[in-house]
C-alpha cells in the first residue's frame, strides 16, 4: 500500500528541512511537524512511521 500525503503535511517537512539546513530548526516547527504527521496517521489509518519515512523521503530525496 503506497503511503499517501497531504500537500500541508510536505509543506511542513519542507520549511522544517530548510531550517535544519540553515542550522535553524525550531523546536515549534519540529513540534509541528511531529503533531501533523502523528494526525495525518491517524486519520488516514496508515502508520505512522510509514508515513514519516515518505514525508522525509519525499522532501530531503526527491529523485
Amino acid at each position: 500500500m503506497a503511503v499517501e500525503l497531504s500537500p500541508e503535511l510536505v509543506e511542513l517537512e519542507t520549511r522544517a528541512w530548510q531550517e535544519i539546513q540553515a542550522g535553524q530548526l525550531t523546536t515549534e516547527t519540529a513540534e509541528a511537524v511531529h503533531a501533523a504527521v502523528v494526525a495525518h496517521a491517524e486519520a488516514t489509518g496508515q502508520d505512522r512511521l510509514a508515513v514519516e519515512t515518505e514525508l522525509k523521503r519525499t522532501v530531503r530525496h526527491p529523485e
